[in-house]
């Protein structure tokens, strides 16, 4: 009974806010005010990650959780999803012409900043100038962060996952990471095997996410040479059978079910507790555009003594 009580005071805790639109120009919150995850040592993401039968089901934002006042990739969505929910935050990188790496999911500026173009060419000084838009089309007087500026900031409040756009060269990403002893809290998302063995290879100590969506994925990922305690499995845009999700947490590997897009839309038509069978069917981590939401609808899933509790602040 005790510990379905401390369960409950740490849900009334953790998801104490609902409404993820509003105060978009507040100053930059208390840590205190922040819902964290905090992982300090390349062992305690390995354990975090290492799946369990108590383990804690939570919610990816998906390019931090952009909502409106709040626009993708900028420090302040990181912010508002926090206030609202502990998450791991997604975000992309990308090249300025001057070689900086910055937070910007488009190859162009048109659709997420006051600016037009392509991210490539333009240089850093220019960029800086700019100002982001959110997701109504709506211009903020928030400024494009710069991946430097994002691991620094995200130290001891929650975790990363990291995606790393086309023209980006993997070692320049290995380097700002080791450059900000961000390993245990930065894992790099990768889509095919090469480039995750590549990445294992530039740092072998690096949580990978990796794509996993059948049977013969996951065998060639156990080919690879990669641990599988560096995995943090991606299972796709689509539910997979429970029985593979099973078959993945036998080996101790979390799931991610990416409900970004059709099943985030599926959610505002059924009603968000189909978020709440996606965890039942296996899914651990959910990647979406509505964390907030999402957070909320599987928050009676998390069991009050669970050994990961010791993570979340």
């Amino acid at each position: 009974m005790m510990n379905k009580i401390y369960g409950f005071l740490m849900l009334l805790l953790v998801f104490s806010c609902k409404n993820g639109g509003s105060d978009s120009q507040n100053t930059a919150p208390d840590i205190d005010e922040l819902n964290g995850i905090l992982v300090t040592s390349i062992a305690e993401a390995k354990d975090f990650y290492s799946w369990t039968s108590d383990r804690i089901s939570m919610v990816s934002a998906h390019r931090g959780g952009p909502y409106p006042g709040y626009p993708e990739n900028s420090i302040e969505a990181f912010e508002n999803t926090l206030r609202h929910t502990p998450s791991i935050i997604e975000f992309d990188v990308a090249l300025t012409k001057d070689s900086v790496l910055v937070l910007m999911h488009d190859n162009t500026l048109d659709r997420t900043t006051s600016g037009k173009g392509k991210v490539i060419d333009h240089t850093f000084e220019e960029i800086r100038e700019l100002f982001l838009v959110d997701k109504e089309g709506h211009q903020t007087n928030f400024r494009i962060p710069t991946f430097e500026e994002a691991l620094a900031w995200g130290k001891g409040k929650t975790l990363f996952t990291v995606d790393i756009k086309r023209e980006v060269p993997f070692e320049m990403v290995v380097d700002v990471i080791k450059k900000y002893n961000a390993e245990p809290y930065a894992a790099v998302i990768t889509y095919s095997v090469e480039a995750a063995k590549k990445m294992h290879r530039l740092h072998p100590e690096l949580m990978l996410s990796v794509t996993i969506r059948n049977e013969e994925e996951l065998q060639r990922f156990e080919e690879s040479g990669i641990p599988v305690d560096r995995w943090i499995a991606f299972t796709g845009t689509s539910e997979r059978p429970k029985e593979f999700n099973e078959l993945l947490h036998e080996k101790g590997v979390f799931t991610i079910l990416g409900v970004l897009g059709n099943l985030d839309r599926s959610a505002i038509a059924r009603g968000d507790q189909i978020y709440a069978e996606f965890v039942e069917n296996g899914a651990d981590i959910l990647a979406t555009d509505r964390p907030i939401e999402a957070a909320e609808a599987i928050a009676d899933l998390i069991p009050g003594n669970s050994s990961k509790l010791k993570y979340f602040r």
